[in-house]
């Protein structure tokens, strides 16, 4: 039975995975899980507004826990990171918990 594909129109067919990487211009890895964490949980220390509704608010549970997730990510890929996603990783839970403790005496 031949395979059925679903193609989307907007996008020009590709034949195979690499070539579809090789066109979209947003490459997923390491760095864009670290930021994604980060950027959640700056959004939960009020140093961003949340998305939508343009309201700035605190929520210390969910950024510790995004900051928790962020160091389960560092305690799980110890050694098997490059220089730079090591150093990326290190430099944002630094600031995140300095971000974090700020939050707290604030509270």
């Amino acid at each position: 039975m031949p395979e059925t594909r679903v193609v989307d129109k907007e996008r020009p067919r590709m034949t195979n995975q690499t070539q579809w990487q090789n066109e979209d211009s947003r490459e997923v890895g390491f760095g864009t899980l670290v930021l994604l964490f980060s950027t959640g949980s700056m959004v939960h220390l009020d140093a961003s507004s949340a998305p939508g509704s343009g309201e700035t608010k605190t929520d210390l549970v969910e950024a510790k826990q995004m900051i928790d997730l962020l160091d389960v990510l560092k305690s799980k890929t110890a050694g098997n990171l490059t220089d730079g996603g090591s150093g990326l990783l290190d430099t944002n839970l630094f600031d995140l918990r300095m971000r974090y403790l700020e939050a707290v005496k604030r509270a």
